[in-house]
């Protein structure tokens, strides 16, 4: 392909915008390539940070827990729950208490787990702060949703894509998300995905098996 043509590498579940009214940052590179963001959304940002100052950085400085670390477990999630009455799924999206996990791979995480998103997220923990069995269920959750998410590349449904401009697959293995009014996919159960809105973000579980 020639410098200039138009690149859009992979191929998505939905149409990705080209509207340029989204473009917030475009970079021209030295090659003569150009590389634009551009978010409809406006989830994301960019920002120019030397690498000494990074720990102290604004937006990174008050992350939470690397659910990926070793450390990260069914008493690190009692710790951080203890006494929460925060509703299970929108505790779990707070960044200052768990960095990274985004809407869907909660909701995939907590069928998993068997619990519902409206849960108190105190009941990760008991009254002496000692991790529950729903605390070890979801740890062990979390860590495999991410594990498997980062080995298929991601989930692509719109212009998510990987570094060498594949898109990633994960989103054919969901199991609750964007499944409305299919069937539970757990063997046995015969409840009916249901949706709702959580914390302005859309919620996706199971009324039957999730409790």
């Amino acid at each position: 392909m020639e410098k200039g043509e138009a690149s859009t590498p992979g191929a998505f579940l939905r149409a990705r915008s080209k509207d340029r009214k989204h473009d917030h940052v475009v970079l021209v590179l030295d090659s003569g390539w150009t590389v634009t963001y551009n978010d409809p959304r406006r989830f994301g940002f960019m920002d120019l940070a030397s690498s000494g100052a990074l720990a102290r950085h604004p937006r990174l400085c008050g992350l939470g827990a690397e659910p990926l670390a070793p450390e990260f477990d069914a008493r690190c999630l009692a710790r951080l729950f203890a006494g929460s009455r925060a509703p299970l799924k929108s505790a779990l999206l707070d960044q200052r208490r768990i960095a990274g996990l985004g809407n869907i791979y909660v909701c995939e995480a907590l069928f998993r787990a068997r619990l519902a998103p409206s849960r108190p997220a105190g009941v990760l923990a008991d009254a002496r702060g000692r991790a529950t069995p729903a605390a070890t269920r979801l740890a062990k959750a979390i860590r495999d949703v991410l594990e498997e998410a980062i080995e298929a590349g991601g989930s692509t449904l719109r212009d998510h894509r990987q570094a060498n401009g594949e898109t990633g697959y994960f989103q054919h293995a969901f199991e609750v998300y964007g499944r409305e009014g299919a069937p539970c996919v757990r063997k046995g159960c015969r409840g009916i995905v249901l949706r709702t809105a959580q914390s302005g973000r859309s919620t996706f579980y199971c009324p039957q098996c999730q409790r």
